[in-house]
């Protein structure tokens, strides 16, 4: 959808569909208040009548309405006054939108109400109602021969601002929204696809088609020779078992200044994991296909970078494997080497991410970087300590850890940091290698971040487990697009870019 910020005035908005903020279904707010005194009559008489809702995201569909040049005019309950923000707008503009895209209306303008007044809410306002409006048209109907779709879409919204000012915040907000969002639809289009089509050489395929949008990005992809010169040995061992060759994905953003050190994302990019010769059990492992959520989120991100010219420099690392038994696949008690020279017993082989990604940790060193980020749906005990919310973070460096958590919470993308430390460490200790791939029952998330902090003490780095946040179960199965967000507002606020 194309997005606009304008300073018209309502009343004088030509719009099939012009919407207005209600607070409680029943209070009319600025929106309302600043209209034409016949508007203004009409409205509250409908108000009076209680067909719109006290919670938020109810709405009420008027028709020539006196005074005002829209076709409609649709009545958005925004909630409790007191406890409204931008978050609250956007997520009521959402159901809005969800609406108008189904009954034909192809434009639709919004009045920002004035209680969103500080610079730093106007901008959060409008990004985030274009992330949460994207997110209701997303459609994923790739692999279905016919296609439901809308005859005719909702195209465009504009929002109105009250001055040149506050316009201004918009645009830049509603650019900012609109590359996040569709950094999450790659990732989400990316991870929705089966494991018979989304392969790793689909995903390098991906990442070559990405880097031939801008010269400021390259991308490559090693081979399983290359890697294996390489002496990346943690990750074959996964690939062993698959017919899909592993492939090592690179993405070279360089749009900071030539010797900055950039940031280095490390995405899981494992596109179907079947636990190995540990099988997992037959129920919803068709899920398991969104084991490389990670990987996506890494692509999503570089792209929204391109399409914003971000002036920074960033390295998008994806190791993509498929984990399938067969008998050339890892076993319990197998020993493989990393490219750091570790060995590890491989005790569980249904813990294979933490093989590719460590040596991707270790591959990572040789950009220098400022920070390294890995991004896992890596543990099932993250999903049992936090839920389907809240992303699991973990790393050696205090100043990294809350610049995210920070990023999480300005973008609503949140994320709870777990300790670690050589308590946990001990649980991965070995009789036979140098360390082992899980470290028994408890604390599963924070022993596999100990398990990758092995291969992280040359820089800043942190894990964000996403295996409960990056997709849905049950009917509303699919992929989240997390955590792109969280990303790019640290990298926008890196850059001096956000708000």
């Amino acid at each position: 959808m194309h997005y606009l910020a304008k300073t018209v005035a309502p009343e004088n908005t030509t719009t099939q569909c012009l919407i207005l903020g209600v607070f409680d279904g029943k209070q009319p707010g600025s929106s309302i208040d600043n209209l034409p005194a016949t508007a203004q009559k009409h409205i509250r008489a409908a108000l009076k009548k209680g067909d719109l809702g006290k919670a938020s995201a109810q709405t009420l569909m008027l028709y020539s309405v006196p005074g005002l040049k829209a076709d409609r005019v649709l009545l958005l309950s925004l909630g409790d006054r007191k406890t409204f923000d931008a978050k609250k707008l956007a997520s009521a503009t959402a159901a809005a939108i969800s609406l108008l895209n189904k009954n034909a209306t192809r434009d639709c303008v919004l009045a920002i109400p004035a209680e969103i007044n500080e610079s730093s809410s106007m901008y959060s306002a409008a990004r985030d109602l274009v992330i949460a409006a994207e997110e209701q048209l997303y459609i994923f109907d790739q692999c279905k021969s016919k296609k439901d779709r809308p005859k005719k879409p909702l195209g465009k919204m504009t929002l109105l601002a009250q001055e040149r000012k506050q316009m201004n915040i918009m645009k830049k907000a509603l650019k900012h929204g609109a590359a996040i969002a569709d950094g999450m639809r790659l990732a989400k289009d990316l991870a929705n696809l089966p494991g018979n089509i989304c392969t790793p050489t689909y995903l390098a395929d991906t990442a070559k088609r990405l880097g031939r949008k801008s010269t400021k990005l390259k991308a490559t992809a090693l081979t399983e020779k290359q890697m294996q010169r390489l002496g990346m040995g943690a990750l074959l061992s996964v690939s062993r078992g698959s017919r899909e060759p592993a492939k090592l994905i690179i993405l070279e953003y360089r749009g900071g200044k030539e010797n900055s050190r950039p940031v280095v994302l490390v995405g899981k990019g494992l596109t179907f994991d079947a636990g190995g010769i540990s099988i997992k059990p037959s129920a919803s492992m068709d899920e398991m296909k969104y084991d490389m959520c990670g990987g996506a989120s890494v692509l999503g991100a570089l792209q929204a970078c391109v399409d914003l010219d971000l002036p920074i420099n960033v390295i998008g690392i994806v190791p993509s494997s498929e984990n399938l038994p067969d008998g050339d696949a890892n076993k319990p008690g197998d020993i493989v080497t990393s490219m750091a020279g570790l060995t590890i017993e491989i005790l569980n082989t249904d813990a294979e991410g933490r093989l590719i990604l460590c040596d991707a940790l270790t591959y990572a060193e040789r950009f220098k970087p400022a920070a390294v980020i890995d991004i896992a749906t890596l543990t099932g005990a993250c999903v049992v300590a936090l839920g389907h919310h809240t992303t699991g973070l973990l790393g050696n460096d205090d100043k990294l850890a809350d610049e995210l958590l920070q990023a999480g919470e300005d973008i609503h993308d949140p994320a709870w940091r777990l300790p670690m430390n050589d308590d946990y460490r001990k649980q991965l200790d070995s009789n036979f290698a140098d360390m082992a791939n899980i470290g028994g029952k408890g604390a599963g998330t924070i022993t596999a971040a100990c398990f990758l902090g092995e291969f992280t003490k040359k820089y800043k780095w942190a894990h964000l487990d996403i295996a409960g946040t990056a997709w849905k179960s049950g009917n509303d199965k699919g992929a989240t697009g997390r955590p792109v967000p969280l990303l790019m507002q640290m990298l926008l606020k890196r850059c001096k870019q956000a708000g």
